[in-house]
């Protein structure tokens, strides 16, 4: 796995943000997107940043909805012009995060969901240390081989290479603010909404309505 990860310019000015950013991780295979959709279709007020990528789309995806999918060329104009809040080189593939879109999102008041490997994430909290991160763990090597089989997206180099760098990835959980073991969808999607209910409940996140309902009670 390469370690070619560019944290580029200043961070986002977090003093002023109300949205929340949850940065969800995990090793290729680990069911990460799986977990967000799933999320995002039973929560209000939460957004999905679309990544950019060099990697050709695979069977079913769609540009602008899974990934915008650009060439090398029009990537490298993007790093130009400081368009990405993190990018990052990832089993030969090049993927970047839209500063712009989080950044509207989260100053508009919207939670917004990052879907993004270890280096990306690791990236994403150093520049933004009130994103909420959230690392999706595979129950086991095996499962996880299973499912990049299954998913039939992969020639066998490239799958020998995800297999591979799986081991490094995961160690990458520790620096995580909460771990996910994905052995069942269902119940992995329903810790990953939870997570998210949870920290939209957190005091300092509501201190302003909570003082106005006290307020109230004091008139």
């Amino acid at each position: 796995m390469s370690s070619d990860t560019k944290e580029l310019a200043e961070p986002l000015a977090t003093a002023t943000q109300s949205g929340i950013l949850f940065v969800v991780s995990s090793p290729s295979g680990g069911g990460k997107g799986t977990l967000i959709q799933r999320v995002l279709s039973r929560l209000q007020n939460l957004s999905y940043s679309v990544s950019y990528t060099t990697r050709k789309p695979r069977n079913g995806e769609v540009n602008g909805r899974e990934y915008f999918f650009v060439t090398p060329e029009q990537f490298s104009q993007m790093v130009g012009r400081n368009d990405f809040l993190e990018w990052a080189n990832v089993h030969g593939h090049l993927y970047g995060t839209s500063r712009r879109q989080v950044a509207r999102d989260v100053s508009l008041g919207r939670d917004i969901v990052l879907e993004v490997d270890v280096q990306g994430a690791a990236s994403i909290r150093n520049l933004i240390q009130e994103a909420v991160s959230v690392f999706i763990l595979p129950p086991s090597l095996e499962v996880l081989r299973e499912r990049l089989i299954a998913r039939g997206t992969d020639s066998a180099e490239e799958l020998a290479v995800r297999l591979r760098n799986a081991p490094e990835e995961l160690k990458a959980y520790q620096t995580f603010d909460y771990v996910i073991i994905n052995d069942d969808v269902e119940q992995a999607a329903s810790k990953l909404m939870a997570i998210i209910e949870a920290e939209r409940l957190r005091l300092s996140r509501q201190e302003e309505k909570i003082r106005g309902v006290v307020e109230s009670f004091l008139l």
